[in-house]
């Protein structure tokens, strides 16, 4: 099984850059183009937030016509620049979609199953998991604690580095941890917001922050006074689960590139 991760393509309406910079639209229209061109395609995507830049429906309109570009399933939940309501009734036929309270859900249908969590805490930038949260998720874990799991979320919950980011992660990340750590079939948690590729070692499993296809938050560990962006190489994330039911993570750039060329010669020997 494959699943690839989209994560914070900000979408906006009317054709408006980003930042007076970002054609994120494009960015992610590029990114399911290149999803699709995949050999072999990813089984499944999870977008783990953000997905638009306001939250208004009529960003969620051009927003779901290019998801929907998909050859896959896919699985939604939302980031801090999302508005539960209006992604809510944007996706009102994802039979997954909870239909009121927080956007959490389990997806059973593949090898890996799917949980997708909700960490928005309204008009703030930060996310959360609340008591209720916590309980929801301990509960769900319970439900299936053989089965090769795939947690997927906004806000990180662990500390990056980059400093302006890190007060914004997940609160109350130590009781999350503690639930996680006492489920072992968790094998990986996707997360978003940084609009970087970070992953750590985190409650027994691994924690991996995926990139943008669109921009990227400026990789800077110092105090970082500026917070700013830059048009690095876009790129996604891709798990593969494999043959000893073990997910393993990959990155994989969205664009031209040159290659494949082969290591040998016709006669086996190496190119030289």
């Amino acid at each position: 099984m494959i699943i690839a991760q989209i994560t914070d393509p900000h979408i906006r309406a009317g054709g408006r850059l980003a930042y007076r910079k970002v054609d994120t639209a494009a960015g992610l229209k590029a990114c399911v183009a290149h999803l699709n061109a995949l050999k072999p395609m990813p089984d499944v995507v999870v977008m783990s937030g953000d997905l638009t830049d306001f939250g208004t429906l009529d960003e969620y309109a051009v927003a779901r016509p290019i998801l929907d570009e998909l050859s896959m399933p896919y699985f939604v939940v939302p980031g801090n620049h999302d508005e539960r309501g209006a992604m809510r009734q944007s996706f009102a036929d994802h039979g997954y979609m909870p239909p009121s309270g927080f956007v959490n859900y389990a997806i059973e249908d593949y090898s890996v199953r799917l949980v997708g969590l909700d960490t928005v805490v309204a008009d703030k930038p930060y996310g959360e998991m609340c008591r209720e949260r916590l309980e929801w998720l301990d509960t769900c874990l319970r439900q299936e604690p053989d089965k090769p799991t795939l947690m997927f979320m906004h806000h990180p919950p662990f500390i990056t580095g980059i400093r302006h980011m890190d007060w914004q992660n997940c609160r109350n990340n130590d009781v999350l941890g503690d639930i996680v750590a006492r489920h072992k079939q968790v094998q990986m948690i996707l997360c978003g917001h940084v609009h970087r590729a970070i992953e750590k070692s985190w409650a027994g499993t691994i924690a991996s922050i995926g990139p943008s296809p669109c921009h990227a938050v400026a990789l800077d560990l110092s105090e970082c006074k500026n917070p700013a962006f830059t048009l690095e190489p876009p790129s996604c994330r891709l798990v593969y689960l494999n043959d000893d039911n073990c997910l393993i993570g990959h990155l994989s750039y969205i664009g031209e590139f040159g290659g494949p060329y082969p290591f040998f010669n016709a006669d086996g020997t190496l190119i030289d």
